[in-house]
């Protein structure tokens, strides 16, 4: 009878998954050595005998033992119990998007690993998958027959968040973040292919994409046991999913993002990349750079490292180290592409270190043949000290950056860009050597250079994708920020001119404007009584508006940040006037010593 019952039980799953289907359960787990082994035993002690199964536990790059916890897991059954390592933590989305590119089954659960919520409704999904014909269901804390242990602070938040989804978005459930939900695999794979947010609001992106498509979601009930835990409700996190949530709204509602992007065909092979790192000699940023290429999860991958002179490397990377003399990044990046054996060179900074998922992220868009490059995201490090992370806010700054803020936060959509910098740029070989590489005479902006080649000369795009992230050290506040500032500002003045095509913008000139303005109002302001309130308005609302855009709960930080904004304005604008106005770079005639213009490492 006990076992007629059980039949019964899953009799729903089995019509779903049909002869040949399979449930993948994907575990997301950080930091559950003491519970993860006990709570992969009871999913798998649910499953076993009643339907075709397997269970990926996705260590999400945990620093205590819960990677050697859930090996002991896979022990009891090897072939359905399946450990999936993300070497550095990146957030849930990143953990589950793994998970699922390692899973085999025609549909897949997406559950929570500390089984606050009991894997016991399994039955009950796809129950209600069966009965409603749906692609998705999820669990609801709001469902008429969930049985909840949940704090009243979490209820509040949830109510309020599922008042604004629902304005928003129209999403036609109760409940988006609860962590248990079903799927069927197109559904899944279609949002999965879509979806940008790496964080807490990757639920809501998930849905809200697979609703725009028109997969039909359902709700179920949940057994929730949440105990006396408040979670992760801190103001950092709230904001975060505020903003998130209103980027989804953005794209979803105004862009219609979701229904237009291009998703890269499966590549026909795996190419070998050539990671070029041009560099002056050892450094500890550079033993970063080759300690996070270590941990890619995409691995056929050679790396160059290019230094004045012969150094030695402690690393397992196939690596090959080729002095190059003091010569300009660029001469260093071309003989990096001339030693290459890849089909594909991916540039890289010594003081930039890629998130693991980097290459594997980026290379997928060279299945199109018109893609010639492809540039992510050049973020701040967490872990820079107090005057570097201000002088990253600085760049992040919407007011600074303008349209090109997606160089250094990743929360832009894909998209073709015509610049980007060596920082984190990938190429087809064959490309650059049509091109002839990089040119040699202009330092910065050889990147620039390159890069309108691809686009203008040769009828090329380069793809920027928000998930390809490396994370760049930043020159600290003031003085070297402002010299790199500077640097930069000449270069683009001066490209203004000889390379209007990618460098004559609107958003490049305004700091100029500004910067004229403000120094021309003064003697008018002076003379003429009538302007002299006007002037002292303008010049209030600019500083008011400098102000917030630079808010930080850190007084300290908002202040540094503000002035670094109003300085990084002046010097830009002050040396890109004087680049437009000269016939010649300095670069183009001097030699190149790079010991007074690279940062300490």
């Amino acid at each position: 009878m006990k076992d007629h019952s059980a039949a019964l039980l899953w009799e729903s799953a089995r019509k779903c998954l049909g002869d040949n289907g399979c449930l993948s359960v994907i575990m997301p787990a950080f930091a559950l050595e003491s519970v993860i082994e006990r709570n992969v035993e009871q999913v798998y002690s649910l499953l076993n005998g009643q339907i075709p199964f397997e269970i990926l536990v996705v260590n999400d790059g945990s620093h205590d033992n819960t990677g050697a916890a859930i090996a002991r897991a896979a022990e009891q059954d090897t072939k359905k119990i399946r450990p999936v390592t993300v070497k550095i933590n990146s957030g849930k989305g990143n953990a589950l998007k793994r998970g699922f590119a390692a899973s085999k089954g025609s549909h897949i659960l997406l559950l929570d690993a500390d089984l606050d919520l009991s894997p016991e409704r399994i039955s009950t999904f796809f129950d209600i998958m069966h009965a409603q014909n749906a692609s998705i269901v999820i669990g609801s804390k709001r469902h008429p027959d969930s049985v909840i242990d949940y704090p009243w602070q979490r209820r509040l938040v949830s109510m309020l968040y599922y008042t604004a989804v629902f304005l928003l978005l129209g999403l036609p459930v109760s409940d988006t973040q609860t962590g248990m939900k079903l799927f069927t695999r197109e559904a899944l794979q279609w949002s999965f292919d879509r979806m940008l947010v790496k964080a807490f609001a990757f639920d809501l992106e998930v849905l809200s994409i697979a609703h725009t498509r028109g997969f039909k979601v359902a709700e179920a009930p949940v057994l929730m046991q949440f105990g006396n835990k408040i979670g992760c409700l801190s103001w950092k996190n709230v904001k975060q999913v505020a903003i998130d949530t209103m980027a989804i709204f953005y794209r979803t509602r105004i862009l219609k993002y979701y229904r237009s992007v291009e998703v890269p065909p499966a590549l026909t092979h795996q190419p070998l990349v050539s990671v070029v790192i041009a560099c002056p000699t050892a450094s500890n940023y550079l033993t970063e750079c080759l300690a996070a290429l270590e941990k890619q999860s995409y691995t056929l991958f050679e790396v160059i490292v290019l230094p004045d002179e012969k150094i030695a490397l402690d690393t397992s990377l196939e690596l090959r180290v080729i002095p190059t003399g003091k010569t300009r990044p660029a001469e260093k990046r071309n003989s990096g592409i001339r030693a290459a054996r890849g089909e594909i060179v991916a540039f890289l900074d010594d003081d930039a270190y890629p998130v693991p998922n980097w290459l594997r992220h980026a290379v997928k868009y060279f299945a199109f043949d018109d893609v010639g490059g492809v540039g992510g995201p050049g973020e701040t490090p967490p872990h820079d000290p107090f005057m570097a992370q201000a002088g990253g806010r600085v760049y992040a700054n919407r007011y600074v950056s303008g349209n090109f803020r997606y160089r250094y936060v990743g929360d832009r959509v894909r998209s073709s860009v015509d610049d980007y910098p060596s920082c984190n740029l990938l190429v087809r070989r064959t490309l650059l050597e049509k091109i002839g590489g990089y040119r040699t005479d202009f330092w910065p902006g050889e990147d620039t250079i390159l890069c309108s080649d691809i686009v203008i000369k040769e009828n090329k795009r380069i793809v920027y994708d928000p998930w390809a992230v490396v994370y760049h050290h930043r020159r600290p506040l003031f003085l070297p920020h402002l010299r790199q500032i500077a640097r930069y500002a000449l270069h683009r003045g001066h490209f203004a001119k000889r390379f209007p095509e990618t460098s004559f913008k609107i958003s490049y000139l305004i700091p100029s404007l500004l910067v004229i303005g403000l120094v021309l109002g003064v003697p008018f302001a002076i003379l003429l009584r009538p302007l002299r309130h006007l002037y002292a308005g303008i010049t209030a609302l600019y500083l008011l508006v400098t102000f917030v855009s630079s808010f930080s709960l850190r007084p300290g930080m908002w202040l540094i940040t503000w002035l670094g904004v109003v300085a990084t304005h002046m010097v830009y604008g002050v040396r890109f006037l004087q680049g437009l106005l000269s016939r010649r770079m300095p670069c183009e005639t001097a030699r190149f010593d790079h010991t007074s213009e690279t940062q300490t490492h």
